[in-house]
């Protein structure tokens, strides 16, 4: 094999020329050129996870329940926003991509946007992304410039696509709980005025009664109860239209309400925790209790529906950024497609072999042919 290529080297040499130059001159002034611009995204913080409307009083919030405890979704969560239908149709829209890729519909421009998308992920948790736009031939003549500023326009894009798509999310959902808590907020507002309507009426009837120590101090704590109890009931009927019944949170939360309640009973018919229970109570001091503790705990769950439904109506309504980039997608600076020197070298290789094969059969053949003649 090497005497034949050695004897035609000549000929091998110039034909893998010939090629590797065609090659060369394609990729260089009429194969499209592809650029992409890649922008890096920031994982989006998490809060510690927030369950039970006791923390509330501490800064927390009802979307914080309707997204376990997220503030904004996850990383693995913004790739699939990315590269769902609804980001691709925004840029399609804003950049007018039917035209660009000479589609038929926005269907066939949205599908080609999908197609042209790259996302990574990193263990840290950071996304990078870029799409690939490609010229069309002879791309020397054809607004070469353009182009390749055009895919970082498209990239940066994408991040507005991302950051709008997750804030109608997040308004959709605290627009949810508004709703809920303001319907809460009335009913509750109906309760807290007939208790304490009943309890100035009971004061001006029986005039002022003195509760003893042990039983106000059994009122504060029952009331506690039967707060932490409402708040529960509340998180259930705002969490169970959405998750299904063996989900872990919405089992927990009813589990925790049926403690709560057991405990609640033992202030009514006491027990050794309690000294005193309200059925031994003389029966107008055992009213008045009872109405106190009625107004106590509807005035405080009123107070905590109050504040959590501005809470939710600024978030609501507010227009801040859920996005942040690490770094923004720039005007690339070279081609990421074709590799014009790389695939000049294989060309060379490959066209080298293939020509160098083609003339070890060519030779074999003959030798076949003559041992054949000579038979």
């Amino acid at each position: 094999m090497i005497n034949i290529i050695l004897f035609n080297r000549k000929i091998i040499i110039s034909l893998t020329g010939i090629i590797t130059f065609s090659v060369f001159v394609y990729l260089l002034f009429i194969s499209p050129r592809t650029y992409k611009a890649p922008v890096t995204i920031l994982p989006p913080s998490e809060q510690n996870n927030i369950s039970g409307l006791g923390s509330l009083l501490s800064g927390g919030d009802f979307t914080n329940l309707l997204t376990g405890g997220i503030a904004q979704g996850n990383s693995q969560l913004y790739i699939e926003i990315l590269k769902s239908r609804t980001a691709a149709e925004y840029l399609v829209k804003k950049h007018n991509l039917i035209e660009f890729y000479d589609a038929d519909d926005e269907h066939t421009a949205t599908n080609r946007l999908r197609d042209n998308l790259i996302t990574e992920l990193s263990k840290e948790g950071i996304i990078t992304l870029s799409v690939e736009v490609s010229t069309d031939l002879f791309p020397l003549f054809t607004g070469l410039d353009s182009i390749d500023h055009f895919s970082a326009e498209l990239s940066n894009s994408y991040v507005e696509a991302l950051d709008k798509i997750n804030r109608e999310k997040i308004s959709y959902k605290a627009k949810r709980a508004r709703e809920y808590i303001e319907k809460q907020l009335i009913e509750t507002k109906g309760v807290l005025e007939k208790a304490e309507f009943s309890l100035m009426q009971f004061q001006q009837v029986n005039k002022t009664i003195s509760l003893p120590e042990q039983l106000q101090s059994a009122i504060e704590s029952s009331a506690k109860i039967r707060t932490e109890i409402i708040k529960t009931e509340i998180e259930i009927g705002l969490l169970e239209p959405n998750l299904r019944e063996e989900n872990h949170l919405l089992i927990s939360l009813k589990k925790k309400l049926s403690e709560l309640n057991q405990e609640y009973k033992k202030f009514e018919i006491g027990s050794e925790d309690y000294l005193i229970a309200f059925d031994d109570v003389p029966e107008l001091s055992m009213e008045f209790a009872k109405l106190l503790r009625e107004v106590k705990i509807q005035n405080e769950v009123y107070l905590l529906l109050q504040q959590q439904y501005y809470k939710e109506k600024i978030q609501e309504n507010r227009d801040l950024p859920t996005v942040e980039i690490l770094d923004q997608a720039v005007k690339p600076l070279k081609k990421s497609s074709p590799k014009t020197v790389y695939s000049t070298l294989l060309s060379f290789i490959f066209s080298f072999l293939f020509v160098s094969l083609f003339f070890i059969i060519k030779e074999n053949k003959i030798k076949v042919f003559k041992k054949e003649n000579i038979n």
